[in-house]
C-alpha cells in the first residue's frame, strides 16, 4: 500500500499475514461456543455487561478458572475453587457472596472461559 505521495509506507514492513480470529482463540472448534454476558458479577476481571464470552467445553476447569455454569436452572460466569472436595464459585465484584455447590444444588458445568471480547467505541 502506498501513501500519497507516491512512497511506500514504513507500516508496510510490520505487515503480517491475515490473522483468523478463529485460529488464534479457539482450540477446539466444536466444543467452543460464544455467550453474551449479562450482570455485573465479574466486572474486576473485565467481564461486564454485553462482554462476549468464548467458551470451551473441552477444557477442564482448574483451581481459580472463570466457568460458566448453571446452578439451580441459571446460567452464570463465576471464577470456580475447589478445596477438600467442595467446590465454590467466587464472584469477581464485592457486591456479590461466593456459592458453596452442595450435592442438594442442581448443578452443571458448561464450560472454561477462554476469553472476552469488548467494544470500547
Amino acid at each position: 500500500m502506498q501513501n500519497t505521495s507516491g512512497f511506500p509506507s514504513p507500516a508496510d514492513d510490520f505487515i503480517e499475514s491475515q490473522l483468523d480470529l478463529n485460529q488464534y482463540l479457539i482450540k477446539h472448534p466444536a466444543a467452543t461456543f460464544c455467550m453474551r454476558a449479562k450482570g455485573d458479577a465479574m466486572i474486576n476481571v473485565g467481564i461486564y455487561p454485553d462482554s462476549i464470552l468464548l467458551v470451551d467445553r473441552a477444557l477442564d476447569p482448574h483451581q481459580d478458572s472463570i466457568v460458566v455454569v448453571v446452578l439451580d436452572g441459571a446460567f452464570m460466569v463465576r471464577r470456580m475453587r475447589r478445596d477438600r472436595g467442595k467446590f465454590t464459585l467466587y464472584p469477581e465484584n464485592p457486591s456479590y457472596s461466593p456459592i458453596e455447590v452442595t450435592a442438594e444444588r442442581d448443578f452443571a458445568l458448561w464450560g472454561v472461559v477462554r476469553h472476552v471480547i469488548r467494544t470500547f467505541a
